[in-house]
This record gives C-alpha cells, structure tokens and sequence, in this order.
C-alpha cells in the first residue's frame, strides 16, 4: 500500500486505512473514510498543501496530513 502523496494529478485511489490514530479522527470527520475513493486534483507550485476530491468535495490537506492516509489504487 502507498500513502496519498504518491498519487499523481487525476490519479484515484480507494482509502485503506491511517498511519496516525490521533490525525485519523479529523480525517474521518471530513469525509476521508476506509473505502472511499480520493483523487489528486492540484499540488501547490512548493508542493504543500495539495488538494483531494472526496466525498463530493474538494479538500485541501497538507502533505505531512496525507501521507498518513494509506491507499490502494484504483
């Protein structure tokens, strides 16, 4: 399983599950739950923070916060 961080643009993926048990909490509270698909749609010009779809929505996280979400491609 890779992290999120690996995905490229339009890449898709389904989440698997967290690396981090007190940041998992708050990403579950905002739609990022096992068995969801996630997409990558932009990266910031530095590389943080990046933004997601997910559960209809765009979300944006930095990438200390999704590389604890482990996924599995799509």
């Amino acid at each position: 399983m890779r992290n999120l961080t690996h995905l490229k643009i339009n890449e898709r993926g389904t989440i698997k599950g967290f690396t981090d048990e007190v940041l998992s909490v708050k990403l579950m509270e905002m739609g990022c739950l096992p068995g969801t698909e996630v997409s990558l749609e932009l990266i910031a010009p530095l590389g943080d923070p990046i933004a997601i779809s997910v559960a209809g929505y765009q979300l944006s996280l930095r990438k200390q916060e999704a590389s604890s979400i482990l996924i599995e491609e799509a």
